[in-house]
């Protein structure tokens, strides 16, 4: 289809002509008719049975024609808007958002910020197409058939539909004492880290500062580092006293985290704003220091943002339907993991013996694993990144909602890094990558990148760690080890066939991940410890000395 250029210089597709479509349907209708007329004037004494024999072939052969020019029609009419669109996304798109993707710098050679801009989830967009709707409604399909597969089991060979969901309520058990530690962790960043942080701003001008200013820095750095080692201990003293179970420690640790990087992003941004504060020849009040207004600071606490700024973007209203459809989906996905566990995961690994730690069961294991694992990643990321992240931006009206990209079409480990959460990246690129690239300058930017990897590696280590109840880098490993060296593997990758090893790569890294902390879940459960000491024992694999240790079975 012929069309014009457009300003970047690209072939612009023109719409589908109107008339020559209805002049190519014309012609046709025209021919048909043609043979509608020779055979009705064939010879008289041929039968009724083969006049209607005939009627019917035109009439199916119009039938088919109709709908073959109807399809190439919305094919034309799809292909140009799909143009268009991704035309205007191009034109639109903020700068910052095109420099993710490469080591772009500004004109001074500092690399850029991050840029809020009002924009809906890329899976919110992609729902709008009836062909994506449908991989939704499959995957919900999925979970009824979960749902009709485990009540039919239950039902078969216990004789009764067990709705209790158990392991459900066991995992997200002390409920009560989870809220209040999260309060009193919410609490601790408000009371306590915003104060200081105000008295250590207005306090700057005072003697002490003036005549000993490195001291004066030094002393409240070195109490901002007290605060977040105690954040680090006060919840896992809470964890240890009243031995949370699974998804309890689970929520702990991952707010911990959260409202660490906030506390972070909040000193790192104003901290330099307040040591690049010059007042005025006048004299001035202290209370022009630059120090961020509560309200501000309140709400990029509960905004689904690592990424502190004094203002975001937000939209008109609050659709507080579109809150509780998307609450909705977090409780299904849920679900969703509750049937992926007890169908795949629990009657595997629960009976655990030594016969399991033989290089046969574990290969065996981790390809049966990989579909429930990279399942189970599709709906953890479904749930937190999207339905979650959606839900608290909706209520807050935060107006920047690219919580991930298009992960899902990467060719290299490198893109799919920046792009499957973008706002755990915006904070590592932002508060870790850019300093470390400061410091050192450009030609050390693989020692940037590797520090971010590091870092990440380092949270996700301890978040399972803490959760599981036991020390066992396997995430460690592959993150920081094959996850980094992959990014140098398949980088500037652009064919498809890429595309494809990423997938093989995530399905088996999800069958290994699930397999062996499986593994070593059911072996802790059902061997001895290793040793009384329960620091040695929480760093030494219970899975792979079962067998050798005596008695070690019932």
């Amino acid at each position: 289809m012929d069309g014009a250029v457009d300003a970047h210089g690209k072939k612009r597709q023109d719409p589908p002509s109107a008339g020559s479509n209805g002049v190519s349907f014309s012609n046709n209708l025209n021919s048909l008719a043609a043979e509608g007329a020779v055979a009705s004037h064939t010879n008289g004494a041929m039968g009724s049975i083969q006049k209607k024999l005939e009627l019917s072939r035109l009439r199916e052969k119009i039938h088919h024609t109709r709908n073959d020019l109807l399809h190439d029609l919305n094919r034309n009419v799809d292909d140009f808007v799909q143009d268009v669109l991704s035309q205007v996304e191009q034109s639109i798109a903020p700068p910052s958002d095109l420099s993710w993707s490469s080591p772009a710098r500004e004109k001074d050679g500092s690399l850029p910020d991050k840029v809020f801009v009002c924009r809906n989830s890329v899976l919110t967009d992609l729902f709008e197409i009836d062909h994506i709707r449908t991989i939704y409604n499959i995957f919900s399909a999925i979970l009824i058939v979960f749902a009709m597969n485990t009540l039919l089991h239950d039902l078969m060979e216990y004789g009764r539909i067990d709705l209790k969901f158990e392991l459900i309520r066991w995992a997200f058990g002390h409920f009560p004492i989870v809220m209040s530690t999260w309060v009193c962790m919410k609490l601790s960043t408000v009371l306590i880290l915003y104060p200081a942080f105000c008295r250590w701003a207005t306090q700057r001008s005072g003697w002490f500062a003036r005549s000993s200013p490195r001291v004066y820095n030094l002393s409240w750095t070195f109490a901002y580092v007290m605060f977040q080692v105690a954040f680090l201990i006060f919840p896992l003293r809470v964890i240890s006293i009243y031995h949370l179970p699974l998804a309890s420690t689970l929520a702990i640790t991952m707010e911990q985290a959260r409202l660490i990087m906030k506390a972070h992003a909040f000193v790192r941004e104003n901290a330099t704003k307040v040591l690049h504060f010059k007042p005025k020849s006048g004299g001035r009040e202290s209370s022009e220091v630059p120090i961020p207004a509560f309200s501000h600071y309140l709400y990029f606490l509960f905004a689904p943002t690592l990424v502190y700024r004094d203002s975001y973007p937000r939209s008109p209203a609050c659709r507080w339907d579109y809150v509780f459809t998307n609450l909705a989906q977090v409780v299904a996905c849920l679900l969703y993991t509750y049937y992926i566990f007890i169908r795949f995961c629990v009657p595997v690994f629960k009976n655990f013996t030594e016969d399991h730690v033989t290089s046969k069961r574990i290969i065996l294991s981790v390809f049966s694993c990989m579909l429930p694992g990279t399942l189970a990643l599709f709906v953890g990321f479904f749930a937190i990144l999207h339905s979650w992240l959606n839900a608290f931006a909706e209520m807050l009206r935060f107006g920047d909602r690219l919580f991930y990209k298009d992960w899902w079409n990467s060719t290299s480990f490198a893109n799919y890094y920046r792009t499957w959460n973008v706002v755990v990246h915006d904070w590592l690129y932002t508060y870790v990558y850019k300093d470390v690239y400061w410091l050192l300058g450009r030609e050390q930017r693989s020692v940037a990148m590797f520090t971010v990897f590091l870092i990440s590696a380092m949270f996700h280590e301890y978040i399972l760690a803490v959760s599981f109840g036991f020390c066992y880098p396997v995430l460690f490993i592959m993150f920081a080890g094959g996850g980094f060296s992959f990014i140098f593997l398949t980088n500037k990758r652009k064919q498809r066939t890429w595309n494809i090893f990423m997938w093989v790569s995530l399905f088996t890294g999800n069958g290994i991940l699930m397999t062996l902390y499986s593994m070593e879940w059911y072996a802790r459960e059902n061997c001895p410890p290793f040793s009384d000491s329960r620091i040695v024992d929480y760093f030494v694999p219970r899975s792979w000395i079962c067998r050798i240790l005596p008695d070690a079975l019932p």
